[in-house]
């Protein structure tokens, strides 16, 4: 049996990071995997970023370890609302000035995908990370998508499962091929109502793979009182305190 976590989704949140880290830790797994968005809406971007390289852990190129690496610029998205769009532009452009130019190169660095293989007795399972997509880091695949679209993925990149973060919505599905999709959900920024940081566990054996989505109490009043003592906007204190704000 071989057991693996992967997280994503981190958002500058250290205090989310951190438990799961320790529940990773208490486990005894010893593979761990991250899928990108290290940087923005929380006030430890450099911190999440050098704890990720102290631990040697892979990690994906995130929409937004993209933009804060390249400096590319920020595009309003219809599906927000003017509250949401204002605290973006000035979440993102606080991030843009305070991570350091040698944790941008670290960003700058990181690969786009990521295909593992494990072998378990006589099996070989191929497993799929991406932070998105194949295509994109910025494309949102959510659970009610229809079942061609994950298949098609998990064909194109020739595995039995891709694992997805992105849309800070865990889920696990398995199709009749007994093939799965699945969103290890955020660490550090949940749009679950219950706010919890979320990541999978995935145990292999010769005969199956077992995804387990784990959520986790962090100390989230501490961030969002950091939050709004920091130059981020109060929006995503609120955010996280899940304050009637519309989640899209």
């Amino acid at each position: 049996m071989i057991q693996i976590a992967v997280f994503s989704d981190v958002h500058g949140n250290l205090p989310a990071l951190e438990v799961v880290l320790k529940d990773i830790e208490q486990r005894g797994i010893h593979q761990k995997f991250c899928l990108g968005d290290l940087v923005d809406f929380a006030p430890w971007g450099n911190e999440v970023i050098e704890r990720i390289k102290s631990l040697n852990i892979p990690c994906l190129l995130g929409n937004h370890d993209e933009r804060i690496a390249f400096d590319l610029p920020v595009f309003p998205l219809s599906k927000h609302s003017e509250e949401e769009t204002a605290a973006r532009f000035i979440a993102i452009d606080h991030s843009k000035k305070y991570i350091t130019e040698e944790n941008k190169k670290f960003l700058s660095e990181l690969p786009f995908h990521l295909k593992l293989n494990y072998k378990t007795g006589k099996t070989h399972w191929n497993i799929q990370l991406v932070h998105s997509s194949l295509e994109s880091n910025d494309t949102y695949l959510y659970e009610s998508e229809n079942d061609e679209v994950f298949m098609d993925i998990l064909e194109d990149s020739n595995a039995d499962m891709v694992i997805m973060g992105h849309t800070h919505l865990s889920f696990t599905k398995q199709f009749e091929n007994k093939k799965w999709a699945v969103n290890c959900g955020s660490v550090g920024r949940s749009k679950e109502k219950n706010r919890l940081a979320s990541y999978l566990v995935l145990t292999l054996d010769e005969e199956k793979i077992i995804p387990e989505i784990v959520q986790l109490n962090y100390p989230l009043e501490e961030t969002a009182r950091q939050i709004e003592e920091s130059g981020i906007p109060d929006y995503y204190a609120s955010f996280l305190r899940n304050e009637n704000i519309l989640i899209l």
